[in-house]
């Protein structure tokens, strides 16, 4: 038995564009007019994942799929740093940032490691593998990081140094206790 999953990373939203940690903003008109102009490339016939937040909930139903909210999809519980910016928690933490950026265990702002969020993506992903078919799951970034890191079984800091663009999309495969990756790409009309 194999299964195919397919994580798709959601649409531009504020917090992208201004390199913020995520406040679950919803997406702006640009980004949901993305989301359908790519629709035709996704398989609505998958059984369908999303991240809670806003912009993957309107992502996935852009892209046509059914999806419903997989707690365990969850981004990064960010705590105190939740919808700041990167550069504005840098200039008010710099050594917090510094610690959170050298050590996947360490949680300065308050919230989830990023260890913490790579185990309970993996356990999702490793129940998933179980089964069969084909899957897609619309993702926050940070957890297509995560998952990708557990797939591989590669050290967590890997995680910081994986770019997960808008509306790509990246394909495993898994089977017998392990996970193979096909790298993807944008994401376009069929």
């Amino acid at each position: 038995m194999t299964v195919r999953l397919t994580l798709i990373s959601p649409a531009p939203s504020g917090a992208l564009h201004d390199v913020a940690f995520d406040d679950d903003s919803p997406l702006d008109p640009a980004g949901i007019a993305d989301a359908r102009a790519v629709a035709s490339a996704v398989d609505p016939s998958s059984r369908a994942y999303s991240s809670p937040s806003a912009r993957c909930r309107a992502t996935a139903e852009a892209l046509g799929l059914s999806a419903g909210p997989t707690p365990e999809l969850a981004g990064c519980a960010m705590g105190r740093w939740k919808g700041r910016s990167l550069a504005t928690v840098a200039a008010a933490e710099e050594s917090a940032v510094g610690v959170w950026l050298s050590d996947p265990a360490a949680a300065p702002h308050g919230g989830e490691s990023l260890r913490d969020l790579r185990v309970r993506v993996g356990a999702w992903l490793d129940a998933l593998r179980a089964g069969s078919g084909r899957v897609t799951a619309v993702a926050e970034p940070d957890v297509i990081r995560a998952a990708l890191v557990h797939a591989l079984g590669a050290p967590d800091e890997a995680a910081l140094r994986l770019d997960v663009r808008p509306l790509t999309a990246v394909h495993l495969s898994g089977r017998a206790e392990r996970w193979n990756l096909r790298v993807g790409g944008p994401l376009g009309p069929a």
